[in-house]
């Protein structure tokens, strides 16, 4: 297939894979699994956790990753639309950071495919996210005492910009799913019927499959506009910030959501999102890249209805005939995907360094 986009667009509409087939049957879909391993430097994933959570790394101090990437949520946002940097709203949910990790493209129009390294700077930088000047944080981290002695400790040396960016990845590396059901080999009854759902005739593991049960492509399911994008100014301003940087034709008087046609240009990708991992969803509602739907028992539904109503929308979707019972049982495989060792005191903005670091001087004065 000969796509017909700028050299840039190109590569990443390669690497997600443009022109799915239709008609894809679950058996030829890979299968979902647990997780692989990872390694993680515990100095390092020490000093990303700190700047996690740390309010400086904002432009005005204001906010920290944390701010909608809420632990208790399962690092997703707790609303609909993302808070955003004070000042302005935001246009999109923020989607759950377990498992960030291990993904391959990141953004829900998948506008990175490079690595996690790049998506931290991303937010960091943005002027509608965290608005931060990479000069302006590199001094503010250089002039904490506990940042310099634990930049030292991780093996980065002098606080710089670029070791900020590698060390909040891996922390990511430490958001992990654990202890889920499904990974136990602990379902309910319930719970093993709608997986033989999920795999059958649901058809949901044609974009849901992999150890993270998402195939990382785009895709449009019909999902309608939270058109809180719009009729609020503080979002608006926001999503015109995003549209006019990267270059959205006539986006002044633009009604929706582009998704993956920022990717491509190509008006059959308009309303194309990365399918989300299912992992942690039990803690992560509202659901979709708009936070449109509230809960699993609803998104089954939509699925179960063939998906919204869009030009765009995928093929894939049909009407899937659940009956109550069936769609109970799917619920409830959704929610054995979850575990709950994310939402424990280590994962708390309580005690989050070493005992080490707190003899150090003026540790209250820079804590607070």
């Amino acid at each position: 297939m000969v796509v017909r986009v700028t050299t840039g667009r190109a590569l990443l509409a390669a690497t997600l894979g443009l022109g799915l087939a239709a008609g894809v049957q679950a058996a030829d879909s890979p299968d979902i699994g647990p997780l692989p391993q990872l390694e993680i430097d515990k100095a390092k994933a020490e000093l990303g956790k700190r700047l996690f959570f740390d309010k400086r790394l904002s432009g005005d101090a204001a906010i920290s990753c944390a701010d909608c990437h809420v632990p208790a949520k399962g690092y997703a946002s707790e609303k609909a639309l993302s808070p955003g940097y004070p000042g302005n709203g935001h246009f999109r949910n923020a989607s759950s950071l377990v498992n960030v990790a291990h993904r391959k493209v990141w953004n829900w129009d998948g506008r990175i495919g490079t690595n996690l390294n790049d998506m931290t700077r991303e937010m960091l930088t943005e002027d509608y996210i965290m608005n931060m000047d990479m000069r302006v944080m590199q001094e503010r981290v250089k002039q904490d005492p506990v940042y310099v002695k634990m930049f030292k400790d991780a093996g980065y040396g002098e606080p710089s910009n670029g070791s900020v960016r590698k060390a909040i990845p891996e922390y990511m590396k430490t958001l992990t799913s654990k202890g889920s059901p499904f990974d136990a080999g602990k379902m309910s009854d319930s719970a093993n019927k709608g997986m033989a759902l999920f795999k059958g005739k649901a058809g949901c593991v044609q974009c849901h499959n992999g150890s993270m049960m998402t195939d990382g492509k785009p895709h449009n399911t019909g999902v309608p506009e939270n058109f809180d994008v719009f009729m609020d100014p503080m979002n608006h301003q926001a999503f015109i910030a995003f549209t006019m940087f990267q270059g959205i034709p006539n986006y002044m008087n633009l009604k929706r959501d582009p998704g993956y046609y920022n990717i491509t240009l190509m008006k059959e990708d308009m309303g194309k999102f990365i399918t989300p991992s299912l992992r942690e969803l039990k803690y992560s509602s509202p659901y979709m890249h708009n936070g449109m739907i509230a809960t699993l028992a609803d998104v089954v539904e939509f699925y179960n209805n063939g998906g919204g109503k869009d030009s765009n929308k995928s093929d894939k979707l049909k009407p899937l005939g659940l009956n109550d019972q069936e769609k109970k049982d799917l619920v409830a495989f959704l929610e054995a995907l979850s575990g709950d060792e994310l939402t424990g005191p280590e994962h708390v903005w309580d005690k989050p360094f070493p005992a080490k670091y707190e003899a150090i001087e003026n540790w209250t004065q820079v804590r607070n």
